[in-house]
């Protein structure tokens, strides 16, 4: 199994389909030894490493490791994620984002953002009051915020268009 593994703005190539491990074409002997779950001792050219997964998001196929104290961010990409970036069709390119809409009738008691101002995916946009609830509508991606289209107080209908962006 082909897969580009990115650390460091250095790319590898790594190919799992054989019995054994090949790095940019040319073989990678090594020893790794589970320690405990996240937690590992490598040997690899007669050099001992400690290594431990700090923290793994699965589904963008991100990672950050500590080998011997030093933190390194990894991406790995496989033979899917590769055809979509030839195609053009990168990750960032199919979830853009270009408006919110109100999930279900409500009345905005708070708006969290304002026009030009840059979000990340997760960022709080606005609270939406419904059912005596508040839910607050976070940004399902990165993006910047175009215009705002209601106001504090008002009362908006399900799939009306709360937020734009650019």
């Amino acid at each position: 199994m082909l897969q580009v593994l990115t650390a460091n703005d250095k790319k590898w190539q790594i190919d799992f389909n054989k019995s054994e491990i090949l790095v940019d074409n040319t073989p990678f002997a090594w020893d790794i030894t589970v320690i405990r779950p996240g937690i590992f001792h490598i040997i690899k050219d007669a050099v001992s490493y400690n290594a431990e997964l700090v923290q793994a998001d699965y589904q963008n196929k991100t990672f950050v490791i500590r080998i011997n104290g030093h933190l390194h961010s990894l991406t790995v990409k496989d033979r899917f994620d590769l055809l979509l970036d030839k195609m053009g069709m990168t990750q960032a390119n199919v979830h853009k984002i270009n408006e919110i809409k109100a999930p279900m009738p409500g009345l905005i008691v708070a708006i969290k953002v304002e026009a030009e101002q840059e979000v990340k995916k997760g960022d709080p946009l606005l609270v939406l009051e419904a059912m005596k609830m508040e839910n607050i509508l976070k940004s399902p991606g990165d993006g910047v915020v175009k215009a705002i289209k209601v106001n504090l107080r008002d009362n908006v209908e399900k799939n009306q268009v709360l937020i734009l962006f650019k």
